[in-house]
């Protein structure tokens, strides 16, 4: 039994920051983010929803392969963020925040893995994968893609939300259709801290939720220590003193993905 989607709209209606949302629904797509962009080359406009109860290409980060199995919770958002290209790197850690923030206030505790996944009791719930089209250096489309475990299958680095919620005995999310309304709850109101001038309000707010802070990694051959994300949405790293004589350190900012932070598990 896929999600059903009078339900969702339902939930969706009830929710202010979601009761404008348009809501499609498909039993099996190659992926949602590629029908996204169907969508709005057909005219669709911000607001839009995709959801597919199963995806036979889904995607991650970095063109890796996201397992799409039955059970999964699979959409993709459209907006329309008209900001400047350089700061398209805050649509990510945004939604990535919102729904992080949406699922915590309902008592269950999801982190932040830099800088696209969702993590619970260490292991990963959820990933975004956000994709953008840019005209004149303004970003004027955007299809904001999530993935998130549900009663999907899952790898050993991986949680699944419905298991997780009833090893609890919680009913905090109680279906499908209202793990997708509370995700484009928090991606909504994470979108709503997208600014030109900036997102240092949102990054104290991130940081409270950052898994990796005081994580040790190697760069280069050098080691380091996780200290925080800049207000550019890169990896801040102390390095530690290569001279044992000098009491200085020095700090680098990573590219999302110029390094490898792992899972605990």
């Amino acid at each position: 039994m896929g999600l059903d989607r009078q339900k969702l709209v339902a939930i969706l209606a009830a929710m202010p920051e979601t009761a404008d949302l348009t809501v499609e629904v498909y039993e099996t797509l190659p992926s949602t983010n590629q029908q996204a962009w169907k969508a709005i080359a057909q005219g669709a406009r911000s607001g839009t929803v995709l959801i597919a109860d199963r995806q036979t290409s889904g995607r991650g980060q970095w063109g890796r392969q996201w397992s799409s199995s039955a059970g999964g919770l699979y959409l993709s958002l459209v907006i329309a963020p008209n900001l400047p290209v350089n700061y398209g790197y805050q649509l990510t850690l945004a939604a990535a925040w919102g729904i992080a923030t949406a699922l915590g206030d309902r008592g269950i505790p999801v982190r932040l893995k830099w800088h696209n996944d969702l993590i619970l009791m260490g292991r990963k719930l959820g990933g975004i994968l956000t994709e953008t089209k840019v005209r004149q250096e303004t970003i004027i489309h955007a299809v904001v893609g999530v993935g998130i475990n549900w009663a999907n299958p899952v790898p050993t680095t991986g949680i699944g939300l419905q298991s997780f919620l009833n090893q609890q005995s919680s009913t905090a999310i109680d279906s499908l259709e209202m793990l997708a309304a509370v995700t484009l709850q928090g991606i909504v109101s994470g979108y709503q801290h997208c600014s030109p001038t900036g997102i240092n309000t949102l990054l104290r707010s991130y940081h409270k939720l950052f898994v990796n802070l005081g994580q040790r990694v190697t760069v280069e051959g050098q080691n380091g220590v996780v200290v925080g994300i800049s207000d550019r949405g890169e990896l801040r790293v102390r390095l530690d003193s290569q001279l044992s004589n000098v009491d200085s350190v020095a700090e680098i900012c990573l590219a999302p993905g110029s390094v490898s932070l792992g899972y605990d598990g």
